[in-house]
């Protein structure tokens, strides 16, 4: 398909300049656009294809230039960018250079935020309006030309905690105030809980249709001008006939309206029209199709919210090269075994093995591996929909009960469990077991999803016992040391990928209690890397690397809490440098804990050198990219090593300072 019309839009002044009829065109445009580029580059796909319309209706009706557009989930922002100047970099998708995956306020001011939690969109649309309106520019001060507020949230982040909060707060605004709620019937997977369910009744309503055809009679009607001030009661009546209780949302405060088909443009752009200029808080229940345009994505949203690069063949001897929306076959390009895959494998095991093992997810069980689980054991693993405080809570009340309960959960989303993990959990003295999937560097997802600071947040609990796998079979004896481990709250991270297969061979020893694992060892080493959980990797390949200039033993850590100290004590008390690698913040991480442990057992601190991320922002690239700018890929490692070697005096094993070339091979 040929992007006529979407070359055109440089800015949504563009846009605005296109007639109504025009826009289904635009729409399949963009479609087109975004699934070609993540079948080659991966990316949010399902989610982005279901708020097209959605997308093309709010530059149509608002100018967020001056108005304020806020995301609730960030990954539904490809359209968005495409309509405000941000074509040339779609070509770069989630890529150094690129197009963010997610809203980032570098690339343009129509992004307000970067926007990578579910549930933080209301929040911080009410602070903006609470401030436009301190200002003197809120649209309701009295001016025409006012600010407006518009937040859309989608993927069922709506039953988010702090989406909650949000709309208790919004309903008291005297202003202009408006949530678009993109109900697509999915979050990242199937959506739970007792609020999806009343969605579905919402939309399983048979007066939907009656609805839709009944609200655009009525927006032809209405003369211009914030007549639906006027209008309330009648359109209040009308939403709660068609839903079978009061409009859930009027119990916030605020005007409820829909649901509105979110692919029917002129309707759309009806009802934005009239919200514009509504002086109170509104919400705008938007029904969307996830997946929208495309067969594949529509029939398997779960696959395709966020797919690897993928092929599309069609069907009938159609053109293999060209998407095609419908009678074709999609193809995922596989990239190996990942740390996820095994996870779930791992778990399921566990379970068939252990009837008192419980899981859970909260919205993520593909991303955690936990999927497999959920139809391996119905009825001991649950997924919580998007609330990982909750999620933490209920495991602490199973683990209260006697059940040995395991929470998969993304690195970056246990931050919003922390208080859990603290309060409920290791306070009680309760044994919360966590898999921290993508751990680390998240290479496409960029800043918003680094798992940069689980260790040291969970390090300040007392008792906490802090893991890393570095390949597929430590993994799974760190999971079978976790099934054991009743003293408190334990951990095991992982980054998002591939398991490497250098040590598969070798028997993996069972996970000891703050004991690390020798991987290279020399009898009078020139230095020693404790690299912990897939950096102990890297740093083999770093001393392979080295190997006749330098004799470097490697170290699997395996813990951060505790460390090894007998091993810190033998390798610091005979004078060998001790280099720590970890894909964790240098603040609080597995090299601090290193440094504490020396100076409470009296060893020389100033024998260890700390690599790990840097104390600043990672974005977008691939994880290799990312590793290496952080330097911690293996080349920079044996830079380092060298480094240290070369320019830092060492000691001999009498004591005595020697340099460094006193100890080459």
């Amino acid at each position: 398909m040929q992007t006529t019309l979407l070359s055109g839009i440089q800015s949504p002044a563009d846009l605005k300049k296109l007639p109504i009829d025009r826009l289904p065109q635009l729409a399949a445009e963009i479609r087109h656009a975004i699934c070609d580029q993540i079948s080659r580059s991966g990316g949010h796909l399902a989610p982005n294809l279901g708020v097209v319309e959605l997308s093309i209706a709010l530059h149509y009706v608002f100018d967020f230039g001056h108005d304020r557009l806020l995301f609730d989930v960030g990954h539904q922002c490809y359209p968005h960018k495409l309509l405000t100047g941000r074509q040339p970099l779609l070509g770069k998708l989630r890529q150094r250079g690129g197009m963010a995956g997610f809203p980032d306020p570098r690339e343009s001011d129509y992004d307000l935020f970067m926007v990578g939690h579910a549930g933080t969109g209301i929040s911080t649309a009410v602070g903006m309006a609470r401030g436009d309106q301190l200002n003197g520019d809120a649209a309701s001060a009295g001016s025409s030309d006012g600010r407006r507020v518009v937040t859309l949230v989608g993927d069922a982040s709506i039953v988010n905690g702090v989406a909650m909060e949000g709309l208790n707060n919004a309903g008291t605004l005297k202003r202009q105030f408006l949530v678009v709620l993109n109900d697509n019937g999915m979050s990242i997977a199937k959506p739970q809980g007792a609020m999806a369910a009343y969605f579905d009744r919402v939309r399983l309503s048979h007066s939907y249709g009656e609805f839709k055809k009944a609200a655009k009679d009525l927006a032809k009607r209405i003369p211009g001008g914030g007549v639906l001030a006027d209008a309330y009661h009648r359109m209040g009546e009308m939403s709660k006939a068609m839903i079978s209780e009061d409009a859930w949302f009027e119990k916030f405060g605020l005007v409820t309206v829909g649901p509105i088909d979110g692919h029917d443009l002129p309707t759309l752009i009806d009802f934005l029209n009239e919200a514009r200029e509504f002086d109170r808080p509104m919400l705008l229940h938007v029904k969307t199709v996830k997946g929208k345009g495309f067969e594949f994505a529509e029939g398997d949203s779960c696959t395709f919210h966020s797919p690897s690069p993928f092929d599309v063949v069609a069907g009938d001897g159609g053109d293999d090269a060209k998407l095609v929306s419908e009678g074709c076959r999609v193809e995922l390009k596989k990239s190996g075994r990942s740390f996820t895959s095994a996870v779930g494998e791992a778990m399921v095991e566990l379970m068939n093995r252990d009837e008192k093992v419980v899981a859970c997810t909260a919205a993520m069980p593909d991303g955690t591996g936990i999927a497999k689980v959920l139809e391996a054991h119905p009825d001991r693993a649950w997924d919580t929909g998007i609330c990982e405080s909750h999620a933490a809570d209920m495991m602490a009340g199973l683990a209260k009960t006697g059940w040995k309960p395991f929470m998969a959960v993304y690195s970056t989303f246990l931050q919003r469990a922390f208080d859990q993990c603290f309060q409920e959990a290791s306070l009680q003295g309760l044994p919360l077991r966590l898999l921290l999937d993508r751990a680390g560097l998240v290479g496409g997802d960029g800043a918003v999803h680094h798992g940069f600071c689980d260790v040291s947040l969970l390090r300040v609990l007392p008792d906490a016992c802090l893991m890393a796998a570095m390949d597929e079979p430590s993994l799974e004896a760190a999971i079978e040391f976790m099934a054991g481990h009743d003293r408190g709250l334990s951990a095991l991270r992982y980054p998002r990928d591939k398991v490497s297969d250098l040590f598969t061979d070798d028997p993996c020893p069972p996970f000891e209690f703050g004991k690390a694992r020798a991987l290279l060892r020399h009898e009078r080493p020139d230095l020693a890397v404790l690299g912990y959980g897939v950096m102990a990797i890297e740093a083999v390949d770093a001393a392979r690397e080295l190997e006749g200039e330098y004799r470097i033993d490697v170290y699997d850590a395996r813990f951060a809490k505790p460390v090894d100290h007998a091993l810190l004590s033998d390798l610091l008390g005979r004078g060998i440098p001790v280099v720590t690698v970890e894909d964790h913040s240098i603040v609080g991480g597995f090299g601090a804990a290193v440094l504490e442990a020396c100076s409470e057992h009296g060893l020389d601190g100033r024998l260890v050198t700390r690599l790990a991320l840097p104390d600043g922002w990672i974005h977008q690239g691939s994880r290799s990219e990312q590793l290496a700018e952080a330097g911690l890929d293996a080349a920079s490692i044996a830079r380092a090593i060298r480094d240290r070697l070369d320019q830092v005096p060492v000691v001999d094993t009498a004591g005595t300072p020697a340099k460094a070339e006193a100890v080459r091979r």
